[in-house]
């Protein structure tokens, strides 16, 4: 695997690479082949093998600072794409120590090595902050989250507004999709499944939600890494 020394593209590092959308920023980057991949996670890969070809992978747990400002010092990013988060709704309500931890106060080490190693910040989101009466929304909208996670999620995002490093935003919208080994499913698996079991299925009836395949926002994230904009995007599509 390449080193920072042996390769002179621009490194791209991803947090959360084992997660839906970390492997699929993962493959497409390695695929379009402009930068050189740095995936990064808590623990081992679980990315498929091919996967790994041309990408380095750093054990790096976001919620320590170290770990985080270590591996920034070695590699120099110039684009991060924090996708590492707490992102089970009810679970951010019941564990809330768990939840600041993982999606505020990791966000604040990032940012903090992203200021000393000037690394383009692409910060992932959630219409959560939202409190859903008056949608769709716009990059304008004033938030008002509705529960725990969509509060944590918002005062990531004025970590980040404030932070001295070049940065985006992007929020995103009930993220569906399949990858390797994948540590949690997601409603469009669990539907699919329940259906295939003969299981009835609860969900509510009084939401409109534009749900957003793995692969579109990953193709946006990396579109944004390439031409490195400024401020608040919401993802609709291959529109970006």
């Amino acid at each position: 695997m390449a080193t920072p020394t042996e390769n002179k593209r621009p490194v791209l590092l991803i947090t959360g690479a084992n997660g839906l959308l970390g492997q699929k920023l993962v493959a497409q980057a390695v695929q379009e082949g402009h930068f050189q991949v740095l995936a990064t996670g808590r623990g081992a890969a679980r990315l498929p093998e091919e996967s790994l070809q041309g990408v380095h992978w750093e054990q790096m747990d976001v919620e320590q600072e170290a770990d985080v400002m270590g591996v920034f010092q070695k590699w120099r990013p110039s684009v991060c794409i924090h996708t590492a988060a707490m992102t089970q709704v009810d679970d951010c309500e019941t564990a809330r120590q768990a939840a600041y931890r993982a999606n505020v106060e990791a966000v604040a080490h990032i940012i903090r090595a992203c200021e000393q190693a000037d690394t383009h910040l692409i910060h992932l989101s959630t219409d959560f902050i939202f409190d859903g009466a008056d949608g769709p929304y716009d990059e304008e909208a004033a938030p008002n989250p509705v529960n725990y996670y969509g509060e944590t999620k918002l005062a990531a995002e004025r970590l980040v507004q404030a932070a001295a490093c070049p940065w985006a935003i992007v929020r995103t919208v009930l993220v569906y999709g399949i990858a390797h080994d994948m540590s949690r499913s997601n409603i469009i698996l669990w539907v699919k499944a329940s259906l295939e079991q003969g299981k009835k299925i609860q969900v509510v009836d009084d939401q409109w939600r534009t749900p957003t395949l793995a692969e579109d926002l990953a193709d946006g994230c990396l579109r944004i890494a390439a031409q490195a904009p400024k401020g608040f995007l919401i993802f609709r599509g291959k529109t970006l």
